[in-house]
């Protein structure tokens, strides 16, 4: 039986004796000047964006269970339940546009000082703003693939299947989650047809890696490649609590890499941090991407 996935994380401790985190950018700017930095970016970055984390002060974990990917495949009543949350919650996130934050990596980025970007997010906000070869390490809304046949679609196509399928569905979507998932009652989502898999009648799934499920191994080992070869790892807006994204922070600290992390709050991977700021993303990044372009960090 697969059991249920961590969702929250307590503090140890450990964490909460630590020094609150800098509002001093310089040191995450003189990292950055001398390349080779990757970055590892959570739900926190996006909040910019209008799409709320999971775990800050309005995150979605205090009034919204996201789905568990054993709930998805458990039957039918889970799988209708997610169509028509994520049906009106993924319009929502298709429409939003990239923040500063994001911004600034593509700059950071096309300046040469990133030698990698991995993501725990699944918005695509990061390519939209410029970023190149974004690892996404649990997949992207946009997609969709047959857990039968794994042929993979566009979202779009789906969208479009899903509205003619639903045409007298009337409801509005209110909260948006970090998964394109929102709030809706429980007669609206008993009223949600769910399409099938054109090519084989199978179940579809958003290409995207649900709480429970494993990262694909090929992707979790390019993952670690790009920790290996870079001089520091750039945590941005990331409470670490799941393993997907923590485990890049302990094995690069093991290895005696830099961790450099960039958050409003405490993060599980603070003890591994060498250097923590306490900022809200864009402002911080702003100040990073003016810092590193100055004539001493040319």
């Amino acid at each position: 039986m697969r059991s249920r996935p961590t969702l929250e994380w307590a503090p140890s401790p450990e964490v909460l004796a630590l020094e609150p985190g800098s509002t001093d950018i310089g040191p995450i700017a003189e990292t950055l000047a001398a390349g080779k930095v990757v970055v590892l970016s959570g739900a926190g970055i996006s909040t910019e964006s209008g799409i709320p984390d999971y775990r800050g002060e309005t995150g979605s974990l205090r009034t919204h269970t996201p789905m568990t990917y054993g709930d998805f495949v458990a039957g039918e009543t889970g799988r209708q339940r997610y169509w028509a949350r994520s049906h009106l919650g993924w319009r929502t996130i298709a429409r939003a546009a990239p923040n500063d934050g994001h911004r600034a990596v593509a700059a950071l980025q096309a300046r040469g000082h990133l030698s990698g970007v991995i993501t725990q997010n699944v918005d695509g906000l990061h390519q939209a703003a410029g970023a190149r070869d974004v690892i996404e390490l649990h997949g992207n809304l946009d997609r969709v693939i047959c857990l039968d046949c794994g042929t993979t679609s566009a979202r779009e196509t789906l969208d479009q299947r899903l509205r003619e399928a639903n045409q007298a569905f009337a409801a509005e979507a209110t909260r948006i989650n970090p998964d394109g998932d929102v709030e809706l009652p429980d007669d609206v989502v008993r009223t949600f047809v769910v399409v099938p898999c054109t090519v084989c009648g199978g179940v579809l799934k958003p290409d995207v890696v649900y709480f429970g499920e494993n990262v694909p191994k090929s992707r979790v080992e390019r993952c670690y490649s790009l920790v290996d070869e870079a001089n520091a790892v750039l945590v941005l807006g990331s409470s670490l609590t799941v393993m997907s994204g923590f485990r890049f922070v302990r094995y690069a600290a093991k290895a005696g890499t830099p961790v450099l992390i960039i958050n409003q709050g405490l993060t599980r991977g603070d003890p591994y941090a060498t250097y923590r700021v306490n900022l809200p993303l864009g402002q911080a990044l702003t100040e990073v991407l003016r810092e590193t372009t100055r004539p001493s960090h040319a």
